[in-house]
């Protein structure tokens, strides 16, 4: 058998070409041909160049994934998808289970994926759109990643020091399916479409990739010392018991708009200085 392994070397805090030599010792004696995925400008053409009976096997975390996944932009490829996961926060594997399998077989979950829209531009996404401190957090993230390559970056230490000193919540109108709702010092508004994003966080717990809608949770309302007490509950899904300060909304279309301009992520990818996005199942 041969196989096609896609890597991103600034996938696990730039160490994604370390896995490479696990993966050697799992296929054994198989034909391997390596490829960096931020070399491979059409995918299409890639994948369309490859031997119809070759497999991929994709080496990276969920933002390897999402680029993967929006760059088969909805057809589904002819040769079997693997994924071995390296990334820094996995939570695609977390949420699916990996039921102790080194590679996972893909092809099904890169199946009639939901989009979001952002800045009039559509992306698909495998676990969730962050809004409000998640973004925050990938922003700040990416930019000591640039000043420090390869060092871990702990998101939850952001978060905290965000939470108390540098994010402040904004108001935000969301409308689920035509319907509007307002609240205000909004913390978190993300559209998920599994449970977990943002490295084992669960902000919809109850929501799964089989339903055919999406969940939104909305963390508002409190000040910033409530609102540290409460957010560890999050890595659990118990924050869902707050339900003064915490909402959960689903729709096939939701569309979350502030009132002032923060940072979005999808799948962990940032994008800056987003107003409102409308993600849709």
């Amino acid at each position: 058998m041969k196989y096609y392994v896609l890597y991103n070397p600034r996938a696990n805090n730039n160490n994604g070409a370390a896995v490479l030599a696990e993966l050697n010792t799992i296929l054994g004696d198989h034909e391997i041909v390596q490829q960096d995925v931020m070399a491979i400008d059409d995918y299409q053409a890639f994948l369309s160049s490859l031997e119809q009976d070759a497999e991929l096997v994709i080496c990276g975390g969920d933002g390897t994934l999402n680029r993967f996944a929006n760059a088969l932009d909805g057809k589904e490829p002819s040769q079997k998808i693997w994924l071995l996961a390296s990334g820094t926060g996995n939570d695609f594997l977390r949420d699916v289970g990996d039921n102790g399998e080194k590679l996972v077989y893909m092809n099904e979950y890169l199946k009639n994926l939901p989009t979001v829209t952002v800045k009039g531009k559509t992306y698909r996404f495998l676990n969730g759109v962050g809004y409000g401190i998640d973004g925050y957090c990938c922003e700040v993230g990416d930019k000591l990643r640039e000043k420090q390559p390869g060092k871990k970056i702990n998101y939850t230490g952001i978060a905290i020091k965000g939470l108390l000193f540098h994010y402040k919540p904004t108001g935000a109108t969301i409308t689920i399916d035509g319907k509007e709702h307002r609240f205000e010092k909004v913390w978190l508004a993300p559209a998920m479409f599994g449970r977990c994003y943002g490295g084992g966080m669960y902000p919809t717990p109850g929501q799964t990739r089989a339903d055919d809608h999406l969940s939104v949770l909305v963390f508002h309302g409190s000040g910033k010392l409530k609102t540290l007490m409460i957010f560890p509950s999050i890595f659990k899904g118990e924050h869902v018991k707050k339900e003064k300060y915490v909402t959960v909304l689903s729709g096939k279309e939701i569309t979350v708009k502030y009132d002032e301009p923060r940072a979005v992520q999808i799948d962990g990818e940032t994008i800056l200085d987003v107003s409102e996005y409308t993600a849709r199942r």
